[in-house]
């Protein structure tokens, strides 16, 4: 690896496992202003920008953390990443955020949003509330409505009112950013050894603790330096989507498992918060409207969206046509209700459409991946004997 894509590499993992969000503190200490963190899948982050405070992704302690107080809150019986939050949060490490969202994902989450009051009464906690109805005359007015509070807190924790300009600036700024998320996936998705999945994991992961403007900067960067290195090759492998990984994280070694196994992975729900609106925000108009009709009408498909009729596995079987991919695994964590409810409908349209498929759960503090590897190269070697016939 030449210096210059080392450099980045090392970068972006030391803040993937910087739990103690050291970037995050001097940011706030640079700029005189305060960062708001939420947990995984989607929050207007616009605002927040727009407020002049950095928005951070909590994505959970992964591998690198023990969980001690954690495990005192919560059962056996569900996912990961709330015991690991809580241990973070407990052990001092999240201090240096002014307040914390909660997005609507699952009933644990929402059960987490209410702990926090109690943990820290005074700090400031919001379960954002999507709308399940996608009529812009109901549930599109509910998003405006409870969008303009978002934005008055936003402003209160700030302590200072920003415009409709500001905020119009900022729906610029994550557009920018989503498009070079957009070109990072395709460029992927063409020539998937150029780009390692671990790597490309963690330059996307990147933007959970990074201002945006300097995440699209990264992303450009990570493009360039990944073409200049000369002994990338292709391999015989085979092409496959992953499902089912959109809140709790796998661990970067199980990616790198998969990838070992004979797998190229050309299009993922990883870090799905940061690609949750599929294109450009309108920059013009009312920006509140703009981001409640992008909601409405250009959200990505995922487990904790709502989606009426017949629509479930749509946008999962047009990933697998756009990328040319093989086949899909179904990479859920263990005990995550809304993966592992949604999988049977996923699994019956992929039936239909012919699509081969594997599975498998784990944990975001997974250790051993033999037992996946073995069954993850067992999958891409049949789905290339099938694909002979």
């Amino acid at each position: 690896m030449k210096p210059a894509l080392k450099a980045l590499v090392d970068r972006v993992t030391f803040l993937y496992e910087d739990l103690d969000l050291t970037v995050v503190k001097e940011w706030k200490e640079t700029h005189r202003a305060k960062a708001v963190g939420y947990m995984p899948i989607y929050v207007p982050r616009e605002i927040i920008h727009a407020a002049g405070m950095l928005p951070v992704g909590v994505m959970g302690g992964g591998e690198g953390l023990e969980i001690i107080k954690g495990d005192a809150y919560f059962q056996s019986y569900i996912c990961h990443i709330p015991r690991s939050t809580v241990e973070l949060a407990l052990s001092g490490r999240l201090d240096c955020l002014d307040g914390m969202l909660f997005p609507s994902i699952c009933d644990v989450i929402r059960n987490l949003s209410g702990m926090w009051n109690m943990m820290f009464p005074d700090r400031y906690v919001r379960y954002i509330d999507v709308p399940q109805n996608y009529d812009p005359e109901v549930g599109g007015s509910f998003w405006r409505r409870e969008l303009a509070e978002l934005r008055a807190d936003m402003a209160r924790i700030a302590g200072r009112e920003f415009s409709d300009d500001d905020l119009r600036n900022s729906i610029r700024v994550y557009n920018e950013n989503r498009t070079a998320l957009n070109d990072l996936y395709l460029a992927r998705s063409r020539e998937p050894w150029v780009y390692p999945i671990a790597e490309m994991y963690l330059v996307v992961r990147a933007g959970c603790v990074l201002p945006p403007e300097e995440h699209t900067a990264l992303i450009r960067e990570y493009l360039q330096l990944a073409q200049r290195e000369d002994d990338r090759k292709d391999k015989d492998h085979s092409r496959v989507v992953i499902v089912g990984s959109f809140c709790e994280q796998p661990p970067v070694g199980l990616l790198k498992t998969l990838e070992r196994a004979g797998c190229w992975i050309v299009g993922d729900d990883l870090v799905l918060g940061l690609r949750w609106l599929i294109g450009d925000v309108d920059p013009d108009g009312d920006p509140l409207v703009a981001l409640s009709s992008a909601f409405l009408a250009n959200s990505t498909e995922a487990a904790s969206r709502y989606e009426p009729g017949d629509a479930k596995g749509s946008q999962l079987i047009a990933s697998v046509r756009d990328n040319d991919a093989e086949g899909v695994i179904f990479c859920a964590p263990s005990f995550c209700d809304p993966a592992l409810l949604d999988q049977p409908m996923l699994v019956t349209a992929l039936d239909r459409a012919g699509i081969p498929h594997t599975q498998f759960k784990f944990s975001e503090d997974t250790g051993q991946f033999a037992v996946i590897r073995e069954q993850a190269g067992t999958f891409s070697d049949s789905i290339r004997l099938w694909s002979e016939v």
